[in-house]
């Protein structure tokens, strides 16, 4: 283990603070600050860690990453061993370091009596340093079986799939609809909570390895799934849920209602061109309200408060979660708290119970954009249905409404009336627990056919995927597989 006495001389749990408030709101860099001391800090919560005789830790992360091993390595200094003990289990630490919400602290037995180990701090720490001391190199595949694999889409399943059938010998080509590889990695995601740099350098060495990138290409339009059948011995499809849920009450077709992505991703594309987005996107002097209060949400109020919003409301159906674990929600559950994130650090308000009745237009000319928005405090019926409490209706300003209620599943259409693959009862790509699709060759994996999930998960099922796919190819697989398709997250 790392310091016998850590977690007894080490109880508070510390992380690296935040840039300030007013500094960090002019630019779209990282939130957080880096710290001068930086190897000592993270020394010392990497000690705390008790390498219990069975580490819950792993029971909360679906990749089974080996926590306490390199937790240890860290406390040690072996920075070269803790990176191979970081990438045994997960491809993208860079990624899950920065945006998984860490359902393996959650379940950390020190969390118990103590607040947990950093372990999301010390994995992205690793990875950081694992870059800068060039340990982080090309694995090129000792020979090629002679098969080839397409990828479609290259959100943090599609590249996870993608490099492990690489590593396997196969040659492996990732289309991406977008004009860069990423998917909601690379315009999904604001760059003040993961900047673009740690994807470009995870993709010099996927290139350098032999893993071959299709920008610009949409499956479906430019070629076909028939075509890609064909052409290809092995198909995975990785196009994430990207389907929002609709808002359905009077008003929603205004102009200036739209789903938070639909802002979020050319609000993003004009951060990568070092320009402002389009006057529909920017959200400049306007009053800004978010219908939902979960991560994508979040995301608006930063992007927005960047852009110079005149405010920013935030509106959450239900009750504000509870800041403490709850009985029903028991160790080593992950349980739904209140959080408060950078974004919601930087300004806005944060209302719940607050159900949206109606959106409601300017007058004159300016009728159809929406200038109002009407809402109600929430009432929980006995069926637990959540209505608007008659009587209790308010207005705000509202000159751009983000829809931020979450995704119904993909747009698998073309998959389906193409190839014949059969769609499930959610809307998402059916499969069989080795993430094959009823069509032959064609396998899913990620949210396509999970439904809308976590980063984490996400590469998870692309490792597992890719082993299912070299055993079709190869009949038998050295990958490791470390979910099945199906696997729900452990939760009350």
């Amino acid at each position: 283990m790392a310091d016998p006495h850590g977690f007894l001389e080490v109880r508070d749990r510390e992380l690296p603070p935040n840039r300030p408030v007013a500094v960090r709101l002019q630019d779209w860099a990282d939130v957080h600050e880096h710290l001068a001391d930086g190897q000592a800090f993270l020394s010392r919560q990497a000690g705390r860690c008790m390498d219990c005789g069975i580490p819950f830790c792993h029971n909360g992360c679906p990749l089974g990453n080996l926590i306490p091993e390199w937790n240890d390595l860290v406390w040690r200094g072996q920075w070269a061993d803790a990176v191979d003990r970081l990438h045994a289990t997960n491809n993208f630490p860079e990624f899950t370091g920065r945006i998984c919400p860490a359902p393996c602290e959650t379940s950390c037995v020190l969390g118990i009596s103590q607040p947990p180990v950093t372990i999301k701090n010390v994995e992205v720490s690793i990875i950081d340093e694992g870059f800068a001391r060039g340990l982080v190199v090309p694995q090129v595949p000792q020979r090629l079986t002679g098969h080839t694999v397409a990828v479609v889409g290259s959100g943090p399943a599609g590249l996870a799939a993608a490099q492990q059938l690489t590593r396997a010998g196969h040659t492996v080509a990732v289309y991406e609809r977008d004009d860069a590889i990423g998917g909601l990695l690379r315009y999904g995601v604001p760059d003040f909570k993961l900047e673009k740099r740690h994807i470009d350098r995870r993709l010099d060495q996927m290139r350098a390895e032999g893993t071959r990138f299709r920008p610009g290409v949409e499956v479906g339009r430019d070629i076909t799934w028939t075509q890609l059948q064909v052409r290809y011995d092995a198909v995975v499809v990785a196009v994430g849920a990207s389907v929002p849920r609709p808002l359905r009450v009077p008003g929603a077709d205004l102009a200036g209602v739209m789903p938070a992505m639909d802002y979020l991703q050319p609000s993003n594309v004009a951060v990568r061109h070092g320009a402002r987005p389009p006057e529909t996107f920017d959200a400049a002097g306007k009053h800004v309200v978010v219908i939902g209060g979960g991560d994508t949400g979040s995301d608006c109020v930063g992007t927005a408060l960047r852009q110079g919003a005149a405010s920013v409301t935030t509106l959450a159906i239900g009750r504000r979660p509870p800041a403490t674990r709850q009985e029903n929600q028991p160790w080593p559950t992950d349980p739904v708290l209140f959080e408060v994130s950078s974004s919601h650090e930087e300004g806005g308000e944060r209302v719940y119970l607050a159900s949206t009745v109606e959106l409601l237009g300017g007058q004159g000319e300016d009728g159809a954009h929406v200038r109002r928005l009407r809402w109600a405090a929430t009432s929980y019926l006995q069926d637990g249905r959540r209505v608007p409490a008659p009587g209790t209706e308010r207005e705000l300003p509202a000159d751009l409404v983000l829809v931020a209620m979450g995704f119904v599943g993909p747009q698998a259409a073309g998959l389906h009336d193409e190839l014949g693959a059969v769609l499930d009862e959610r809307g998402a790509v059916a499969r069989d627990d080795q993430f094959a699709t009823t069509v032959p060759g064609v396998f899913v994996a990620g949210d396509a056919g999970r439904g809308q999930s976590l980063v984490v998960w996400a590469i998870a099922e692309g490792r597992a995927a890719a082993a299912a796919v070299d055993t079709y190819l190869q009949g038998s697989t050295e990958l490791p597989a470390p979910v099945t398709a199906g696997t729900r997250a452990l939760r009350p």
